[in-house]
């Protein structure tokens, strides 16, 4: 990409733990892709899915001050690869501007205010907006023919417009862009944006195994190999919970669910332990052994053209 500046990058919480493999295939996708990413040094949990139920000065000044940490290595735009953190790096922005809650999260900062110039966007947003296509269609090593993948966004990544400012709310497309440059035939899923339960997981499990249920069950019936995911907690439901789902609906599914990094660290031909595979529950070996027949197919009949 043209940019010449590093981003600041915030992995939050979920790439430290639960979400590793993200954070480990979104490194090592930027790097090859000419993204520059900077750790922010010292950052702090944005505050996740509860902060802002229980006071929004607290929220904001939690997430504020990781701007206030990237402002003093000379970083004015902050990406993460997490869409719940990209919410509330957003929100923080504009909550520093409120005559009401900005004052509040700047006394809890220790007077530290937030440079109106910040700015803070998905991993994704940058790859699919600033990273031309032929670029990545050049980086592509092993293309992922010979696999069909549903890409799921989750509801958070593009909502509420105003805010994300990312793709349609009911029906983005960069993750299917994405993945059909890298040679993976992508099915249009109505799907897409549903909620798949969220956090809910522990008090309300029931509801989450019926949420994600209809996710997996559609992609299934779709005949996707792979659901391609981009949010931690969505990947976590329909990875982790999906024995569950499968309890419950008295069916086996055993898709794979792959952060669209991975994929795409596929494509580009990168170690697998640089794209954590052997952290996802269900076995991701399906949708490795089609994209080795396809190449193998592929190299076949060039053979026999050739000859």
């Amino acid at each position: 990409m043209k940019r010449t500046k590093p981003f600041g990058y915030y992995p939050g919480c979920s790439g430290m733990g639960t979400s590793v493999e993200y954070d480990r295939s979104t490194r090592a996708v930027a790097a090859v892709l000419g993204i520059q990413l900077q750790d922010i040094e010292d950052w702090s949990c944005c505050g996740s899915t509860p902060a802002h139920t229980i006071d929004h000065g607290l929220s904001t000044a939690l997430t504020a001050r990781n701007f206030v940490q990237a402002e003093k290595q000379g970083l004015m735009d902050v990406l993460t690869p997490c869409p719940s953190c990209l919410k509330n790096l957003k929100s923080a922005l504009h909550h520093m501007q409120s005559p009401v809650i900005g004052p509040k999260a700047t006394k809890l900062l220790g007077g530290d205010t937030v440079n109106e110039e910040h700015t803070a966007k998905s991993v994704l947003q940058i790859i699919h907006e600033e990273v031309d296509r032929d670029i990545l269609v050049n980086k592509v090593r092993r293309p992922l023919a010979g696999i069909k993948v549903v890409p799921y966004y989750g509801c958070l990544m593009s909502r509420p417009k105003p805010l994300m400012q990312f793709g349609d709310e009911e029906y983005p497309m960069a993750m299917d862009d994405l993945l059909a440059a890298a040679g993976a035939e992508v099915i249009p899923f109505p799907l897409k944006t549903d909620c798949c339960g969220a956090s809910m997981g522990i008090p309300l499990n029931e509801a989450v195994t019926r949420l994600s249920g209809r996710i997996i069950d559609l992609a299934v019936s779709l005949g996707a190999d792979v659901i391609a995911a981009a949010c931690p907690l969505c990947q976590m439901n329909l990875d982790l919970r999906q024995s569950q789902v499968e309890k419950a609906a008295k069916k086996k599914y055993n898709i794979p669910v792959m952060y669209y990094t991975q994929l795409l660290g596929l494509a580009f031909n990168l170690p697998e332990k640089d794209l954590g595979l052997d952290k996802l529950v269900v076995s991701p070996q399906p949708v490795l052994d089609k994209l080795a027949a396809a190449r193998d197919a592929a190299k076949k009949a060039k053979a026999e053209d050739a000859a």
